[in-house]
């Protein structure tokens, strides 16, 4: 297991000892997790052989510069002052260099407020400052893109679409997907990384795509909002429900707890579910904040398979 180098809103360091062993379970061939993001997961497997994808190419070309010359990124990174002047320089600078373009993402990633990566309708990144202990120098006191370039090993890393991505995957392969969650109640949907919206054209592209790829002879994991209009596009999928207390107010006693779902999709479900080891009972975890994680749907709800209506 390794640590993520990047703190990214929405990661799911919280869930990953919960959702890898469903994963090390199926896994015969390759990881492709086509919303990198952190790469939470992906880190905690540390599989020999993936395929990661976003959409950001910022972020894509930091994993990538990452994986060629780490020590390249945090040479340039250690020459960089945090305060708040330094900040808004450097937020206002994109360098031509790809290594020092990388050490910038990281820079702005560990001192903007709150971790948040955010584009104006430019394509400008507009974060203010965050202050406080926010500073890059975990990343080589405690070999955070060391490890990630050694994890990082063996690895494809793209910037395309999810669906691209999704229709490489075929037997023995695992596609773990954590989508910007959106949902029809209220059409809400999160502005991406490179100024699109992940809408609700988007969910209703990524079920199907899910489905296709199972019926290759890949498993598919879903993490998605907690929604019955969510769940009535994964109809035949297993679905479990994980349990977290949102960080976004600074306030703990105003922190509620947050439901996700984790759709599983297998492929020949009927002869996978009579096998007992196929699909191993999860594993409970509980953040650094202390709440309870990870949990199998409770007994009242209606059976595997189907999930709770909401």
């Amino acid at each position: 297991m390794t640590l993520p180098f990047l703190k990214w809103p929405g990661g799911k360091r919280w869930a990953a000892p919960v959702i890898a062993p469903l994963i090390t379970a199926s896994l015969g061939g390759t990881y492709y997790e086509p919303f990198l993001g952190g790469g939470a997961v992906f880190f905690h497997l540390r599989p020999a052989k993936a395929v990661l994808c976003d959409v950001n190419p910022d972020l894509v070309e930091t994993y990538q510069a990452v994986l060629r010359n780490p020590a390249g990124v945090i040479e340039r990174l250690r020459r960089m002052r945090v305060n708040k002047r330094s900040y808004y320089e450097t937020r206002a600078d994109v360098p031509r260099g790809d290594l020092q373009r990388a050490a910038r993402f990281l820079y702005l990633n560990r001192t903007a407020y709150g971790g948040i990566y955010r584009l104006n309708r430019e394509g400008h990144f507009n974060v203010p400052y965050g202050g406080g202990k926010r500073t890059p120098e975990c990343l080589w006191e405690d070999d955070l893109v060391t490890d990630a370039a050694e994890a990082l090993t063996g690895a494809d890393i793209r910037c395309d679409d999810f669906e691209t991505v999704l229709n490489s995957a075929g037997a023995g392969d695992v596609a773990y997907c954590d989508p910007t969650y959106a949902v029809t109640h209220d059409r809400n949907c999160f502005v991406r990384y490179n100024g699109t919206n992940f809408a609700w054209a988007d969910q209703q592209r990524l079920a199907p795509a899910a489905v296709r790829a199972v019926e290759r002879g890949a498993t598919v994991l879903v993490s998605n909002a907690h929604h019955h209009s969510v769940r009535d596009l994964y109809p035949t999928a297993d679905a479990e429900t994980l349990t977290r207390t949102s960080c976004v107010s600074r306030d703990p006693s105003k922190r509620r707890p947050v439901e996700e779902y984790l759709f599983i999709l297998r492929p020949a479900i009927a002869a996978v579910e009579s096998s007992p080891q196929s699909a191993p009972t999860l594993p409970t975890a509980r953040s650094s904040a202390g709440p309870l994680l990870g949990s199998r749907l409770p007994s009242r709800q209606p059976q595997r398979g189907r999930g709770p209506r909401r």
